[in-house]
């Protein structure tokens, strides 16, 4: 499931936003059917919890709290913590180096999802997992994303509850994130060195991405488009179970076809590599909008074993 910080922000026609809302009302309406026991949630960072001091490109964490960006609650996730620590300790035992944080901090693109289909923080019990889709070289390849939801999906094998695996980002879009490369050396400091921003450097940031998205909108932006053909293709390989070729295409064709942000993409490639990918799975909603006042290829698949209710 994509994420956008300006979902209630930018405005959209209405039409589109009846559209969207209407996907979004049916996300939850399937997860209400599945009703599970446990979430397993693979979602980016914005420079929000994770920052250049130290940035892993996996983090599992046994507790999680919110920082409220942007319209997302602020608080604490229902984390299972120990069912966090102990899916850590089989990646280890699986020789996969994996961190964790005792306190994660995240932001909307954890929390939007399980906003979108619960209203809040209280929701089952919760793993979340980090994955850094925005500082090199420490973004994880194709191959060990797949690699990362195999093993998940080995956990879950002996895990008894009904698990709901949501995959957090994507699909194209390239939002003014800074990076090492920025000139400014205050910018670089601020993405570089974690530390709580105040209400005021908060409200900065949202007004520049509001602007940001609605220049994309307007065309007068030098920011990279938004990439149907490229989403298409992405969502064509998880929903058909193509991960064989989808792991083959080269990293750098992502942030030049769909943008820097793109990798993002990569939490639904976690999410759909831990379920079998020996047959095709039932695919009970398939959605998508190209919406540039929201900086998002906004897009949904809804996927399920075949011994799933619907």
């Amino acid at each position: 499931m994509s994420h956008s910080p300006l979902l209630g922000l930018n405005p959209i026609s209405s039409e589109l936003e009846k559209d969207l809302q209407g996907a979004i009302a049916r996300v939850r309406e399937q997860v209400a059917r599945f009703d599970p026991e446990l979430v397993v949630l693979i979602g980016p960072d914005h420079y929000n919890g994770f920052f250049n001091e130290l940035m892993p490109p996996f983090c599992i964490g046994s507790q999680a709290t919110s920082v409220g960006d942007y319209l997302t609650p602020p608080g604490s996730l229902n984390v299972d913590e120990y069912a966090a620590v102990a899916l850590a300790d089989q990646l280890m035992d699986d020789d996969f180096d994996i961190a964790l944080s005792r306190r994660m901090q995240v932001d909307h693109g954890f929390v939007q999802a399980l906003q979108f289909i619960w209203g809040g923080l209280e929701t089952p019990p919760v793993i979340p997992i980090f994955l850094n889709a925005v500082a090199q070289p420490g973004i994880a390849r194709l191959r060990r994303c797949r690699q990362l939801g195999e093993a998940i999906g080995r956990f879950l094998d002996k895990e008894p509850r009904r698990t709901l695996l949501i995959g957090s980002g994507g699909l194209s879009h390239e939002p003014p994130v800074p990076t090492l490369a920025h000139p400014d050396p205050a910018i670089r400091e601020r993405i570089t060195v974690k530390r709580e921003p105040t209400q005021a450097e908060r409200d900065a940031k949202t007004q520049r991405v509001m602007a940001a998205g609605m220049a994309l909108a307007s065309g007068t932006s030098d920011m990279k488009p938004l990439n149907p053909e490229w989403d298409a293709r992405w969502m064509d390989a998880l929903e058909f179970g193509e991960l064989d070729s989808l792991v083959q295409w080269r990293e750098e064709s992502i942030a030049q076809e769909a943008g820097l942000s793109a990798h993002e993409s990569k939490t639904w490639l976690v999410a759909r590599a831990a379920l079998p990918i020996d047959h095709r799975l039932p695919c009970t909603l398939r959605y998508y909008q190209a919406i540039p006042e929201l900086i998002a290829g906004y897009g949904v698949l809804f996927m399920h074993t075949a011994d799933t209710p619907t």
